[in-house]
């Protein structure tokens, strides 16, 4: 065959095997694979090359994955933003301590007024940022442009009365990607700071999308 099939060029290798110490029949595996095998700026291809084809093959009846090293020159592929604890403290204007927040509780139930008067209160008494739980989304009982309204609100007014950079983390997660992008761009056009999402339910995909 070509290149593009060659075994030799893109087959995984083993390249060192260590024995668990204290356990029987147990041993660490380290697999290295060439970096061509993978897309570029794709997390669910990776997961599904590293994860999903390794963990269906029967043949192997115990596997458990240990650790994962990605290479610089792929991780420079992924055009997500480079949001860490710096860009936080940077858009907050906050140094030299912890920064304070917390999820509003109760997260299902209130309606969203008063859901936005418990961020205010929040940002109000202290608090550098509030977050939604990943569970509100946009539920009869408070639907996700009204509580965007209302949060933006209280997150205006909390600024205005501490004069205090604030932050609310709006919960943009939804049934579709194009409800999702819907709610972070009116996320966007209210001015508010911070949107979030629940990776972990909604997807790879769907967050890189969003970043």
């Amino acid at each position: 065959t070509d290149g593009l099939t060659s075994l030799d060029r893109y087959k995984g290798r083993c390249y060192r095997i260590e024995r668990v110490v204290g356990e029987k029949d147990q041993y660490i595996a380290y697999v290295a694979y060439p970096l061509d095998l993978f897309e570029e700026g794709s997390v669910t291809n990776m997961f599904t090359s590293i994860v999903g084809n390794v963990f269906g093959f029967k043949a192997l009846r115990a596997l458990r994955l240990e650790d994962l090293r990605i290479p610089v020159a792929y991780i420079k592929t992924f055009q997500g933003p480079p949001h860490g604890i710096q860009v936080e403290r940077d858009k907050l204007n906050k140094y030299g301590r912890p920064l304070l927040g917390c999820t509003i509780k109760p997260k299902l139930g209130l309606s969203a007024k008063n859901y936005g008067r418990a961020v205010y209160e929040c940002l109000r008494g202290g608090l550098d940022f509030t977050k939604d739980d990943e569970n509100v989304n946009s539920q009869p009982f408070m639907r996700w442009r009204d509580r965007f309204c209302f949060c933006a609100e209280a997150l205006y007014k909390a600024q205005a009365e501490t004069g205090e950079i604030k932050g609310h983390y709006l919960n943009a997660t939804a049934g579709t990607c194009e409800e999702m992008i819907k709610r972070a761009v009116f996320a966007r056009e209210l001015g508010v700071p911070i949107v979030m999402h629940d990776y972990l339910t909604g997807g790879f995909t769907a967050n890189t999308s969003l970043a």
